[in-house]
This record gives structure tokens, sequence and C-alpha cells, in this order.
């Protein structure tokens, strides 16, 4: 019966270093601490790349445009056709690049939220937990099997 007494505390000691752990709890803070600006960062410099990206569609839109008028304009226009080729392509490759930095900010909000999520989690375990009150018999409930 000693054996499992001790058994008992012992898992009991170890339950409790699980929700009390000063190292682990500021490792999570560090780490959150550490992550929560470089998502920041990231997700500035993508929305920022994203605008870019939205700007430099409207402007190659509105050459296109421009180029169609003077196509038209000319009723000898062979010599546009390949710019205005390469000018679709670019446009294309512009909004593959956009719709990846649309995924990307996607994730990075994600990500984002998780880490906001996460933030009441980890100032509860680093908040102390109630010690146990004592019955009748003065022995702890520590013990006690239910």
């Amino acid at each position: 019966m000693d054996d499992t007494e001790s058994t008992t505390t012992s898992a009991d000691e170890n339950t409790g270093n699980l929700c009390d752990n000063p190292t682990r709890d500021t490792l999570a803070e560090g780490l959150l601490g550490l992550l929560k600006p470089t998502v920041d960062q990231l997700d500035d410099r993508v929305r920022a790349t994203r605008i870019s990206q939205l700007e430099l569609k409207q402007q190659i839109d509105s050459l296109n445009e421009e180029l169609l008028k003077v196509r038209e304009s000319l009723n000898n226009h062979p010599d546009l056709d390949p710019y205005v080729k390469k000018l679709i392509t670019c446009k294309h490759k512009v909004t593959v690049v956009l719709n990846i930095l649309q995924a990307s900010q996607d994730r990075l909000n994600q990500i984002r939220r998780m880490v906001e999520k996460d933030k009441p989690k980890v100032k509860v375990i680093s908040e102390p937990l109630p010690e146990p009150e004592q019955g009748t018999s003065g022995v702890s409930d520590k013990g006690s099997i239910n």
C-alpha cells in the first residue's frame, strides 16, 4: 500500500507541474512575443505588395486599352500584335501573383487569429492554481481517489 500511495503522490506532483510550469509559460510567451511582430510585419508587407500589384494591374489594363485604340486607329497593325500578346501574358502573370498574395494574406490572417486565440490560454496557464481545501479529517483531497 505504501507503494501505491507514493505513486499517487508522485502522479499528483507531475500533474501539478503540467499546469504550473514557469519555464513552459515563459517559453510560450517568448514565442508569441517573437512571432506576433513578424506576422504583423509580413501582413503589412503583403498588403502593400497587393496594393502595388493592383495598381500595376490597373496600369497594364489602361495601357492595353490605349494600345488597342492605337491599333484600331491604324489599319496596319501587324507590329503591335506581339506587344498586345505580351501585355496579355503579363496581365495573366500579375493576376496569378495577386492570387498567390491573397492566399498568403489569408494564411497570415489565420495565423494572427490563432495567435490571438492562444493568448488567453497562455494567461490562464500562467495563473497559479488555487490550493486544495483540506477535509474535516485534516488530510488533503489530493491523495484521494474518486
